[in-house]
């Protein structure tokens, strides 16, 4: 004898749709929270690697399974101002001493020697010409950072229109470096406009 279909009634088929977006919402907030989130590039501080209103995708996973290197593009919170995002490049890790002098970067890492830090992703106008606060002052005298642990010294690309570690501050003293829990994920490529889709790799350093 055939079965007769079971009926289902109005308030059931709203139920079984709500359900679903509810679920829909969660693995969105999920991934959101735990794997990747875009956002959208403010500014010209990291021109030329990242330009004005350029969509990225950060991969938010990388650092729940390890730390941030040296050479990664990350959006964080600055410690001047907690409410925002900025995004910058990874110059220094913890341990680090970084000297800017001459215009350029140099690092030491723990007991080694330090090395002038290679730096091929700064245009021509940027290359050489990392300076003191404010970053286009053409001011050449030396600046140390020695990095605690659990911090990192951040700049942008655009060394000369870059608000950045060099000039981080907290009622008027200087706060040079970006707390590990403040950083929310590494930039793993851009994803608008369509005709600058392209992936991030780890620069060599040669260090």
């Amino acid at each position: 004898m055939a079965k007769v279909p079971v009926q289902r009634g109005f308030w059931f088929h709203v139920l079984d749709v709500v359900f679903n977006i509810v679920v829909i919402m969660a693995i969105v907030a999920g991934i959101r929270t735990f794997l990747v989130s875009p956002f959208q590039v403010e500014g010209n501080s990291m021109v030329s690697t990242l330009e004005d209103r350029e969509y990225i995708v950060i991969n938010k996973l990388a650092y729940i399974l390890g730390d941030p290197e040296r050479g990664d593009i990350v959006v964080f919170r600055p410690p001047n101002e907690p409410k925002k995002f900025y995004v910058k490049r990874i110059i220094g890790t913890p341990g680090d001493t970084v000297v800017i002098r001459n215009g350029k970067v140099y690092v030491r890492e723990g007991d080694e020697e330090s090395k002038e830090l290679a730096e091929p992703y700064l245009d021509e106008r940027n290359q050489g010409n990392t300076f003191r606060h404010p970053p286009n002052s053409g001011d050449m005298t030396p600046i140390t950072y020695n990095i605690p642990a659990g911090q990192y010294l951040v700049l942008g690309d655009n060394r000369q229109g870059s608000h950045d570690s060099r000039s981080f501050a907290i009622g008027g003293e200087d706060h040079p470096f970006v707390p590990d829990d403040s950083i929310k994920g590494r930039v793993w490529f851009v994803a608008l406009p369509i005709t600058k889709i392209h992936a991030f790799s780890q620069p060599d350093y040669g260090l």
